[in-house]
């Protein structure tokens, strides 16, 4: 297939960063020998970039009648396989719908996924037959995308996971879809999220409770967490969230993503349901940094029906992808907020996770400083203007959008057409009468307040950005209150910060690091992310969404262990055997087991044991069977840790007798 020159220009400048060149200056005429050059770079660095998914030379060079894997495929590698031919953007949304009919009500019951587009495969023909013709818009065209259901879309309903908006059809494109239309994405589907973006937990009234890939007893985060979720178990190749108070960066701190909340103004709010116009941002959440750049690219930018990106004018293009540079923590200056690194109790799990990320900084040449913000408390008290404005701006919104079937949050808490978990909220913010106009000016002064103190720190300190736990604690389990935020400091200041995966804790559960700059260093940012990224390599998939095996969710992995802990030969030698069938979308463990050679009296316990290692010490994870028992059968519900540590190969089966109480025999379990 023939590539032209401007196509290879659009590709490679999308695909160099994959090898951690910065685009930055790339022209035409870096393309004087033509496309089939521009086709092995753009191959190249895609391929090299082995820390992203399946290496896409073991995807392109192979068997191409083999289905091609899209969990964790990136965009570039993504649109590499679509200029090869290797497959149709058709082919990639069967692929995702695929992998959301096995995950999202099956196996682990993610409930991510509020409605699938009923024209998505309609718009991949159609992008298909565009690349067929030779246009190519850039590095979105015809892949496939999820977006949050507070995003209006003209063709299928937007109800922010609302009973009492499940029908309502906008009569436009809010500006960041139509800009991702523009360039050639797939609207795929949309997720679900924490009813009318007014909480972190992501449970509606129409979308129910979505799940944590990583564990889903736990939480997801929000109020982005289906998208966060989604994103994670590769039911899209990147999604949109918004951000008032965390909900972009606390999804991607616990799914292991990435995820920028903007600096106020970087990118329109016009045609995303409000909480908070002052504080609401929109944006991507992606599995890699160059997934991010892309998405951030083609959505960022001036909006005549957003005053707030008016501060976009006189100010040079911001080009993320070009910014990308694997070196650009050499000499940053980064301060550590040690009020929010607790080395004890509770969040000591994610401080020691979050310091050795700011380790991998410094030995990637920055400089890592312990700071305080003078008087932090007292700056952010009264900061937050969600309450002042959330009825308010509501109301605004389904006046403008028209024909809806209420119109105020007051209507929809009188008709109870919301879950009982925002009963609470939603009435006390709908029954507190007229807005108090001068203590929302104040409130007002008071973030300004908080930006200018911000920024002066940071110049008298000389930093770069300030970094801090994206969540100080592991995400609670569901039905339990989240805890540890962090999310104010950067949501009430309009600065923009960034989650980067710092990797996992203990717990088997993600983590992330923030990092917080000045006004529109955003591109940064991004970069400091990237290189940091470079460093540790923290991306690693959920397990119990695993690549599909012909369309469908892997079959149980089926294994035994037997033997007689090297008392063969002795008398009265133990035996020990056992049958294990693991699910792994389910996270369930079945066990068949038996002894030979010790009765049952003589029993004392039959366990799962981890052979410690570092931060994961020995230690029985589970009882099997008690005194006086000789044999076990039965189904464990794996924890994220437990269920890393048998893939791993640390859990071992151990029999333990009166005979031989230290241990009769251990067997090691490797699936």
């Amino acid at each position: 297939m023939a590539l032209d020159k401007a196509r290879a220009l659009t590709l490679v400048r999308g695909f160099l960063p994959a090898l951690g060149r910065p685009a930055r200056g790339l022209t035409i005429r870096d393309f004087r020998v033509g496309g089939l050059v521009a086709w092995g770079l753009a191959f190249a660095a895609v391929a090299g970039d082995g820390a992203r998914g399946t290496p896409l030379a073991a995807q392109t060079a192979g068997d191409h009648s083999a289905p091609f894997e899209v969990a964790e495929a990136t965009i570039p590698e993504l649109q590499a396989a679509l200029e090869s031919g290797r497959v149709t953007s058709l082919d990639l949304v069967d692929a995702y719908l695929a992998r959301i009919a096995a995950y999202d009500r099956s196996g682990p019951g993610l409930n991510a996924i509020i409605r699938v587009h009923p024209g998505a495969r309609e718009q991949a023909r159609r992008l298909d037959r565009e690349r067929a013709e030779g246009r190519v818009r850039g590095p979105l065209h015809g892949i496939p995308i999820l977006l949050k259901d507070n995003y209006d879309t003209f063709d299928m309903p937007t109800a922010a996971s609302t009973l009492a908006l499940a029908g309502s059809v906008p009569p436009d494109d809010g500006f960041q879809v139509r800009k991702l239309r523009e360039a050639g994405a797939i609207l795929l589907a949309k997720t679900n999220m924490h009813e009318l973006a007014a909480g972190i937990t992501s449970i509606s009234s129409l979308g129910g409770q979505t799940r944590n890939p990583y564990d889903p007893a736990r939480n997801p985060g929000g109020s982005s967490g289906g998208t966060g979720a989604a994103v994670a178990a590769s039911f899209g190749a990147v999604g949109w969230g918004s951000d008032t108070c965390g909900s972009i960066r606390i999804p991607s701190s616990v799914h292991n993503l990435v995820g920028l909340r903007p600096t106020k103004g970087l990118s329109s709010i016009d045609g995303i349901i409000p909480l908070s116009h002052t504080q609401d941002t929109g944006g991507p959440l992606a599995r890699s940094v160059v997934d991010l750049a892309i998405a951030l690219d083609a959505t960022i930018g001036h909006d005549a029906a957003d005053p707030a990106t008016e501060a976009m004018r006189g100010r040079d293009p911001i080009d993320f992808q070009a910014s990308l540079d694997a070196g650009a923590l050499d000499g940053a200056r980064i301060g550590a907020l040690t009020e929010w690194l607790t080395e004890q109790g509770a969040e000591g799990p994610v401080t020691d996770v979050v310091r050795a990320a700011l380790d991998a900084m410094a030995a990637a040449g920055a400089e890592i400083v312990e700071v305080e913000i003078p008087d932090q408390d007292s700056l952010l008290a009264r900061t937050g203007v969600i309450g002042l404005e959330f009825a308010v701006d509501l109301a605004e919104y389904l006046a403008a959008t028209g024909g809806t079937p209420v119109v105020s949050l007051g209507e929809i808490v009188a008709l109870g057409l919301h879950h009982e978990q925002l009963d609470g909220t939603f009435r006390r913010r709908s029954e507190a009468g007229p807005r108090d106009e001068a203590e929302y000016a104040e409130t007002l002064e008071r973030q300004g307040a908080l930006r200018a103190a911000i920024v002066a720190f940071m110049d008298e300190e000389g930093l770069d950005a300030i970094a801090y736990p994206t969540l100080r604690r592991d995400p609670a389990l569901i039905g339990s209150p989240p805890i540890g935020g962090t999310c104010q400091l950067a949501a009430h200041s309009g600065l923009p910060a960034i989650s980067a995966p710092a990797g996992f804790t203990r717990t088997g559960m993600p983590t992330g690091v923030e990092l917080m700059g000045r006004p529109f260093d955003d591109a940064r940012l991004v970069s400091f992310a990237y290189a940091l990224e470079r460093a540790i390599e923290p991306r690693r998939a959920p397990h119990r969404t695993p690549p599909l095996v012909d369309g469908r969710a892997p079959e149980p992995l089926r294994f035994s262990v037997a033997g007689d802990g090297g008392w063969a030969g002795r008398p009265a030698a133990p035996r020990l055997e056992g049958s294990f069938s693991l699910d792994l979308p389910r996270g369930a463990l079945h066990y068949v087991i038996s002894t030979t050679g010790v009765g049952p009296a003589d029993v004392h316990a039959i366990v799962l044991q981890r052979r410690g290692s570092g931060t994961r010490p020995n230690a029985v994870v589970r009882r099997l069977s008690g005194p006086g028992l000789a044999s076990a059968e039965g189904t464990l519900a794996l924890s994220a840790a437990h269920l890393d540590d048998l893939l791993a190969g640390r859990l071992e089966l151990a029999l333990y007798t009166a005979e031989r109480p230290r241990g009769a025999v251990q067997l090691p379990l490797d699936p």
